[in-house]
């Protein structure tokens, strides 16, 4: 508890192993996502790279990032089916990544419940719309890239929602966050999941805990794997810092508003620093009231 307690406070990152899922079963999300990229998306990145005119890059490119994704949507409403190409095998092993991510997500958000001194099921409560929370994956592929010093994997950013669960390539590396103005290597750990805490997070706990920029580095060998899944509160959800935090504090820093608010802002301005982001919700505060019901 303590450890993660130190986590959420100073790094905004951990590694979990103990975590309950079969390494067996991580092996197969691994060689499935894999196989998925190789025989359908490479192809595809191969022909944006050369649209795009990315292979001999000159100058530092600013507004794209060097990989390959698609998005599931689990929670309020699955998509898997509509996702063209993925064989049987795989969207079956992705749904039940899916169920055992989504409960780990929810453990964790108890735990972190404890070390904030909030009532069990608070952060999960805060999360939930009338729908529920929103709970997504990012499946990324970041292939090989001749020029990593003009083009990144992806652009340093915080995240916008609640906690983020990574399960990322065994041996090829090249995520890092940035701790004390310096980025540190998040190291690729076979069968650990990583999680990362969102600017959600960092507004309910009134700044206790916060988001951290992290980013990926393209590499010039070696093609990495990144499944990102998103526990997020749900659109209509609304995010204010707990009561019981404010008290301690004796202020509260952060804004009110509703979820999917801060997303559209966070659509345009993902690659930027978020306190804007939360200075613009606090501007709407003030002229718009929310009606909670």
């Amino acid at each position: 508890m303590e450890q993660i307690k130190d986590a959420c406070e100073n790094w905004g990152f951990f590694e979990v192993l103990n975590h309950g899922f079969p390494h067996d079963f991580l092996d197969t999300v691994e060689r499935l996502t894999k196989e998925h990229y190789k025989k359908c998306m490479e192809q595809r990145f191969k022909e944006l790279v050369a649209s795009k005119a990315l292979e001999g890059l000159e100058a530092e490119v600013t507004d794209m990032d060097w990989e390959s994704t698609f998005f599931l949507r689990h929670l309020p409403e699955s998509n898997m089916a509509e996702i063209p190409d993925l064989t049987d095998d795989y969207r079956e092993v992705m749904k039940e990544f899916a169920v055992k991510l989504e409960k780990l997500a929810e453990e964790l958000l108890d735990l972190l419940c404890e070390n904030l001194g909030l009532e069990k099921g608070y952060l999960k409560k805060a999360f939930y719309g009338a729908k529920g929370p929103t709970f997504g994956t990012k499946v990324s592929n970041y292939p090989p890239c001749p020029t990593p010093d003009k083009i990144k994997g992806l652009r340093a950013h915080t995240d916008a929602g609640g906690i983020i669960l990574l399960f990322q390539d065994p041996l090829v590396g090249g995520l890092q966050l940035l701790k004390d103005g310096e980025w540190v290597d998040v190291p690729p750990l076979r069968h650990s999941i990583v999680i990362n805490l969102g600017d959600q997070l960092e507004v309910i706990t009134n700044g206790k805990y916060k988001s951290v920029e992290h980013r990926v580095i393209a590499q010039t060998n070696g093609a990495r794997m990144s499944i990102a899944s998103f526990y997020n509160p749900g659109s209509d959800a609304v995010i204010y810092p707990a009561p019981q935090l404010v008290e301690e504090e004796k202020k509260q820093t952060y804004p009110k508003f509703v979820f999917e608010d801060y997303m559209k802002l966070y659509a345009g301005l993902k690659f930027q620093a978020k306190e804007p982001r939360f200075e613009a919700m606090k501007a709407m505060e003030t002229t718009a009231p929310i009606a909670t019901a």
